[in-house]
């Protein structure tokens, strides 16, 4: 015999937790909520991000920070449950947070435990029944309800509403597989024409010299140019060298927008500047100014490491050891020019596996964006990464998932409690 809530809730990473939260919350005790996920452990995400402490969110988050749909739609969900609201939430479930001097904010424990045990707590409170792992195969609306299925066929759910939070197709191993675009196919929705990884660690052109630097990392200023050299796109930070490619927030801020670039462009690329804030006439003038002093020895005096500083003089073709006043004018160019515009030879990604979130999925514009729900199908909500909204590293994409699992979770006990 088929099971009825009120609310079925598919998918309990971040926002589904969110949203279950607040639709039991709102609902109150005579209602009844059912959160579903297909995973044996909950929260696979929220357990690795931050490298096991958690980004819970950002000091400063705006619209500026995220791509997708438009700005203006994405700020409308964002100031309806912002930074201060996402503090004071966790705090009264017992979580205190911290300002870290990049922004980042995280629970005083450093442990992402912390986080996922205050959210399946404050769930358990808030009434909500969590059944994992149950794996959803479809949803269908069946004249005013819908019917929830799991895999293998057997007994269904019926609730008066549903929240699909079935995340995007980053860290399938999570089970975030892209199943959830089907759903919202089958309920009327469309999803962007493409579905690509974003926050992802960038491949190299094999034996590239960066891959025999694994380990090492600078601080850089990482650019995305179009095939005419136009500037698209710029990041500076922290940039890791590994036996791929390049890895670190730098580039995994701009894996998305050199992917999505070439989609229309497939002649743009990267360009590293090892020396942020320096152009390569600065750097000449001062490369000409070296007495004895080694170009490596600079770059090193400049904070590149010295592995890091031998490698750049060897690409543009110097001896890293040797004085400079003894560079030829030619090599002292070519130096200046690798230093602060040395083009990245970027041959993919690497995939879905290792991406942290998912560039793309159902735009803005088919939601209700005060309740998030859909305008193409009554009583379906839609929140998280399942929706054309991506943000930087550094906390913004859980803000998303808290925010629009809020409005989901509120929007959809209302409009229940409003149909009874």
């Amino acid at each position: 015999m088929d099971d009825e809530a009120d609310i079925a809730v598919v998918g309990a990473g971040a926002a589904g937790l969110m949203a279950a939260i607040w639709a039991g919350r709102t609902l109150g005790a005579s209602g009844r909520v059912i959160a579903l996920d297909g995973a044996k452990k909950i929260g696979a995400k929220i357990l690795v991000a931050g490298g096991g402490r958690c980004n819970v969110t950002h000091h400063t988050v705006d619209e500026g920070q995220y791509a997708g749909s438009t700005p203006h739609a994405i700020r409308k969900v964002l100031r309806r449950f912002d930074v201060p609201d996402t503090v004071a939430f966790f705090k009264a479930l017992g979580v205190e947070l911290k300002r870290e001097k990049t922004g980042k904010i995280f629970p005083v424990t450093d442990d992402a435990n912390t986080v996922l045990s205050a959210l399946l707590g404050a769930a358990a409170d808030a009434g909500v029944e969590l059944r994992h792992p149950w794996r959803v195969d479809r949803v269908a609306r069946e004249g005013e309800v819908f019917v929830v299925r799991g895999e293998g066929g057997g007994a269904a759910i019926r609730a008066g509403r549903v929240i699909i939070a079935a995340g995007g197709k980053a860290l399938p191993r999570s089970g975030s597989d892209g199943a959830g675009y089907a759903m919202v196919r089958e309920l009327g929705h469309s999803v962007t024409p493409r579905v690509f990884p974003a926050l992802v660690p960038l491949v190299l052109g094999k034996g590239h010299w960066i891959t025999g630097l694994s380990g090492i990392s600078a601080e850089v200023t990482l650019e995305l140019r179009g095939g005419t050299g136009k500037r698209i796109k710029a990041f500076t930070n922290s940039m890791l060298c590994t036996h791929f490619g390049i890895s670190g927030p730098a580039a995994m801020d701009m894996s998305r927008y050199l992917a999505g670039a070439r989609f229309e462009d497939p002649a743009a690329g990267l360009v590293v500047n090892w020396l942020p804030g320096e152009s390569g006439d600065s750097v000449d003038a001062m490369l000409v100014g070296l007495g004895r002093t080694t170009p490596s020895k600079w770059l090193r005096e400049r904070g590149l490491p010295e592995r890091l500083s031998e490698a750049i003089c060897a690409a543009a073709g110097a001896n890293p050891a040797a004085p400079g006043h003894g560079l030829p004018r030619d090599l002292r160019r070519a130096l200046a020019r690798c230093v602060t515009q040395m083009p990245l030879p970027v041959v993919g990604d690497r995939g879905f596996t290792y991406a942290e979130v998912t560039a793309g999925g159902v735009p803005l514009s088919e939601v209700d964006l005060d309740t998030m729900e859909s305008r193409v199908c009554r009583g379906l909500h839609l929140c998280g990464e399942i929706l054309d909204v991506d943000g930087r590293i550094g906390g913004f994409n859980f803000q998303w998932a808290w925010a629009s699992g809020h409005l989901a979770g509120r929007g959809a006990a209302d409009g229940q409690k409003i149909a009874r």
